[in-house]
């Protein structure tokens, strides 16, 4: 069963609602061992969530905001709001959003003004908040049509052209695909569409856009990458698609394109694959590694494995060549991207010549596994920090990896 609420009526969740309620009982016996050689992240301090399900996370400065999920003994309709100036974050208020059972995504625009939240199910919407003071979102608008039902699980905010999108991925339903919806949010009180179209098999889950390329996670349809103004002939209004590929064991659930801010290099795409899970006990899936130099031929050539787990969302130091993975019951794992990722010796490939990152030792650290039952959805890297949501236990704050000396 996949673990996400993207995509699935909620009576598809009870069983592992059910679960969840009862974590120490239904959590694994067997814990997630990491390598000899991976380091183990400082922890700096937490901030407890216990009524609710802890989903995403977004930070902003010395201020972080978290999603909720589901339904623990409140619902996910909740926006936590945190001070995380200091060593130990510091929950200053929440904002509840009505009409909603569960909310996905949040992100704040890249110059900060705004805060956007993903929300399902039926009405599925985007909540469009101001930001003049970071600690009171106010809320300036909600976008809501037939086409965001029954639900929004993520919003990318994006600015192309300098015009600000949200690339809504909306939850399939009875008799109706998954769909792509694109709205331009420049004018945050009059949010308008500007494109939308069936994709995904069964989901479109998640996207990246940067550069004028767009690029969707199809689930089992892997990925394809589109042009949207940075190679010739595409526009936001009118995507035009350039190549695809499917991952090995498809569910290709997020993707993070990766820019390395020391060569200049934007080879990679990294793609997470999300297989079924139980929270609080156990997950599955691997991290994909693309190449994507050649847009119109992507090919899959490295992967990440980490046993008894599966990998969610990412966050990557692209100055360092550092990928965090929210890795759910594996908490937290810090891998190497630093350069060629298609080579490798005959040792530490798979059958099908894929490099295995895992047999080439670049898990350099991981965190969180060591504190208690742990289920981590997200991660984000902001300056000098690692924040980290897990859905059991709230917000970490931990001290980043570093890469092995030469």
């Amino acid at each position: 069963m996949h673990l996400d609420p993207d995509r699935r009526e909620i009576a598809a969740h009870l069983v592992i609602l059910a679960c969840a309620l009862f974590t120490f009982a239904c959590r694994s016996d067997n814990p997630v061992t990491p390598p000899t050689t991976s380091r183990a992240l400082t922890v700096i301090g937490a901030g407890a969530v216990n009524e609710r399900y802890t989903a995403e996370i977004w930070v902003l400065g010395n201020v972080a905001y978290t999603t909720t999920w589901g339904n623990r003994s409140a619902p996910g309709d909740a926006i936590k709001i945190w001070d995380v100036s200091g060593n130990v974050p510091t929950l200053v208020d929440s904002v509840i959003v009505p009409n909603a059972s569960t909310l996905g995504d949040i992100q704040a625009s890249d110059d900060g003004k705004l805060l956007v939240v993903a929300t399902e199910f039926s009405p599925g919407s985007i909540m469009i908040y101001s930001l003049t003071d970071p600690l009171k979102p106010q809320l300036i608008s909600r976008y809501t049509t037939a086409l965001t039902d029954p639900g929004v699980h993520t919003a990318e905010v994006q600015r192309v052209n300098g015009r600000l999108y949200a690339f809504l991925c909306v939850d399939p339903a009875s008799g109706n695909p998954a769909r792509l919806v694109i709205v331009d949010i420049t004018d945050p009180a009059s949010p308008t569409q500007v494109f939308t179209a069936q994709m995904g098999s069964p989901f479109v889950h998640d996207v990246v856009a940067r550069d004028g390329i767009l690029i969707t996670a199809l689930w089992n349809q892997g990925v394809t990458v589109w042009d949207i103004g940075g190679a010739g002939a595409g526009s936001v209004a009118n995507p035009m698609p350039l190549g695809s590929v499917v991952t090995v064991g498809g569910k290709a659930h997020n993707v993070w394109w990766f820019h390395n801010g020391v060569t200049g290099e934007k080879r990679y795409i990294f793609v997470g694959e999300e297989g079924p899970g139980s929270i609080g006990a156990s997950s599955n899936g691997d991290v994909h590694v693309v190449d994507v130099s050649n847009f119109t031929a992507p090919r899959e050539v490295a992967f990440f494995h980490l046993d008894g787990a599966g990998s969610h969302n990412f966050s990557v130091d692209e100055n360092r060549g550092i990928l965090y993975a929210a890795y759910y019951n594996g908490g937290v794992r810090a891998i190497d991207i630093t350069g060629d990722l298609s080579s490798c010796d005959a040792a530490n490939k798979s059958s099908d010549g894929r490099c295995d990152l895992a047999k080439m030792g670049r898990e350099l650290a991981h965190g969180l596994g060591d504190v208690g039952p742990v289920y981590v959805w997200g991660v984000q890297l902001v300056g000098p920090s690692l924040y980290a949501s897990d859905m059991l236990n709230g917000i970490w704050k931990l001290a980043p990896a570093s890469l092995p000396p030469d």
